[in-house]
């Protein structure tokens, strides 16, 4: 048995093993299928071809590894067809073409509550989750206390851009205003365009170009910035200025979420958040 897998895991055909792995999985009955006189469990072939809309002939040469390099639609037909999870159809795209898929934009849902935990368990770190069109959806009591308390807004305005192009209070903290904006809005283009939101968000920047000059000015620029970590200056109205080391984390199998994580810059720093924290 043991040598049986081990061939297996070898075999030169991952793509044939995986997608026959991935039927035996499935039940007949659920798809409408007669579960009777069956050698094996799960869907039979012609079965996963019928539900892709592909020929049995072909499907069956997939998986013995004679079909070729299927195209995209059909690895597309054949994910949904055999029910596979995001991770597990980036898999079946890196099996048969070696990349993966185009990335698929899912609206994204709000922050779960071991997210919240995790965002919790950082004291003295403001931290925040935001969506692919920069809504806050998820902070710490960090945040609250050092970047704006955004539970006493109302949700529409707890977006990333709105505040810094339409709040001026807001905009007094930023001590490094002008490079700051135009850095988010070119960083918030090249996020959009790589997680595939482009036509989603399009309402969303026609107001934001209507709600400020400045914004419509950037966006005309058409720059695009990755921006990962670095780090920000502000001055607040109770302590003064504060720099602080940022990072951005995408959120696992939610593609639409990032979590933006700040940690002072310094020790006088630490000690200033400590102070917003802490009273």
């Amino acid at each position: 048995m043991a040598t049986d897998r081990l061939s297996m895991a070898s075999s030169d055909n991952p793509l044939g093993i995986f997608l026959k792995d991935r039927r035996a999985r499935l039940d007949p009955a659920t798809y409408g299928f007669s579960p009777s006189r069956r050698r094996t469990p799960g869907l039979r072939r012609e079965e996963v071809a019928q539900r892709a809309n592909v020929s049995a002939t072909w499907y069956t040469w997939l998986e013995q590894g004679r079909g070729g390099s299927p195209s995209a639609d059909v690895l597309e037909r054949l994910a949904r067809a055999l029910e596979l999870s995001a991770v597990e159809r980036e898999h079946l795209f890196l099996l048969a073409q070696h990349r993966p898929p185009e990335v698929r934009y899912l609206t994204p849902g709000g922050v779960t509550p071991r997210l919240q935990r995790v965002l919790d368990a950082m004291t003295y770190s403001p931290a925040f989750v935001r969506t692919v069109r920069w809504d806050i959806v998820g902070w710490n009591h960090a945040a609250t206390k050092v970047l704006g308390d955004y539970a006493a807004l109302p949700p529409e305005r707890r977006n990333s851009l709105r505040l810094i192009f339409g709040d001026p209070a807001i905009r007094e903290r930023m001590t490094e205003w002008e490079s700051d904006a135009r850095a988010m809005v070119a960083t918030f283009r090249a996020e959009m365009a790589r997680v595939g939101a482009s036509k989603d968000v399009e309402a969303f920047v026609a107001e934001m170009c209507e709600l400020s000059d400045e914004f419509a000015a950037m966006w005309c620029d058409h720059d695009v910035r990755r921006q990962g970590e670095g780090t920000k200056h502000m001055r607040h109205p109770r302590v003064g200025a504060i720099a602080l080391d940022y990072s951005v984390f995408a959120v696992d199998d939610a593609p639409g979420l990032s979590m933006v994580v700040y940690s002072p810059a310094t020790p006088d720093d630490a000690e200033r958040v400590r102070q917003l924290v802490d009273n």
